[in-house]
Formats: structure tokens, sequence, C-alpha cells
């Protein structure tokens, strides 16, 4: 199974996105679970919340691999990642849960497509950083590096986001796992 995880911060179009490549390459996708959590909790959260939307996370990513086999597929598109909550973790308590930190480790992105700040900030009660949101891409892009994952970074319009997107994901799927964005 192909997992490719959308990564990066709020407001750059990853739900849009995710959706839109499902569509496109009619397969599954796993909903970010943390607007669904906090949806039914309030905008407050603590690290135990965190840590709880990690869970979830793992769990949405699993039902909709279960999903695309369902479908006779052999790729899931992921809105959001483990990096994510990691990043989320360390700024607002400083540390980030050692469990989470291993599954990162562990958790293998066939493709990482991080998205670019160039798009509007649209508000959302859900949403903190208005103003941080290349600080926070620079951590996300320094994070993958440090992995040496299998990324690349997707910018522009909405079209033109689905424009690379797609093709990085046609490549992968040319290539196999061992074909690397020029941008990683």
């Amino acid at each position: 199974m192909l997992r490719i995880a959308l990564t990066g911060p709020e407001s750059t179009g990853k739900t849009t996105l995710s959706r839109q490549l499902a569509e496109q390459y009619r397969t599954a996708w796993a909903p970010e679970y943390a607007r669904q959590y906090l949806e039914e909790r309030g905008p407050d959260y603590t690290l135990a919340d965190l840590e709880e939307i990690a869970r979830g996370q793992l769990q949405a990513e699993d039902a909709a691999v279960q999903q695309a086999r369902h479908l006779g597929k052999h790729l899931v598109f992921l809105d959001t990642d483990l990096l994510v909550i990691k990043i989320w973790s360390e700024h607002a308590f400083g540390h980030c849960p050692e469990w989470i930190l291993r599954r990162i480790a562990q958790h293998h992105y066939s493709l990482v497509l991080l998205l670019g700040v160039d798009l509007p900030w649209e508000p959302d009660p859900l949403r903190e950083h208005p103003n941080h949101r290349q600080y926070f891409y620079d951590l996300y892009q320094r994070e993958l590096r440090s992995q040496v994952a299998n990324f690349a970074e997707i910018s522009g319009s909405p079209a033109q986001r689905l424009e690379q997107a797609c093709f990085y994901v046609d490549e992968l799927l040319r290539g196999g796992e061992s074909s690397r964005p020029t941008s990683a």
C-alpha cells in the first residue's frame, strides 16, 4: 500500500487537496482527526488531548488503508500525519511524548506532500497561528529533511497544487517507492 501524507502548517489546503487526490485516483483518504476531536470538545487542548488525537489519526489512517484495499486500490491519501502532532506538541507544550516520536520514526510514508503557505489564511475557530505559518513551514521542511523522507513541496493556486501533487503521485506510481521528488 502506498501511503501519501499531506503535511504542513494550518490553512494550507491539506484537507481540500487530500480529498481531491482521493477523487482523482478513486481511492480512500483519511481526514484530519484533530478537527473532529476539537469540534466535539472545543478548541482548548492538553497534552493528553494531543495524544488522543495522535491515536485517532493512526486509526483513521488504518481505516483508510482498509477502505482502499476494499476498493482494490494500492494507494491512500492522508490528510495530516503524526509530524503535525509532534510540531504542535513541541510548540504548545515544549516536548512531544516519546511514543509519538517512536511512531514517527517507525511509520513510513511512500510520499509526503509538504504544502506551502502561499494560500491566503482562512479564519477558523480551530486555527491558532495566522502569522506564524512560514515559521511552522520551515519546521516541517527541516523535520522531513532530517528524516530523509521522500517529500515534495507543493505551492501555488489550488489548481496548481493539484497538478503538482498529481505529477508526484504519478511519478511514484511509475517508479515505485525509489522514485524521489526533486524538491526532497
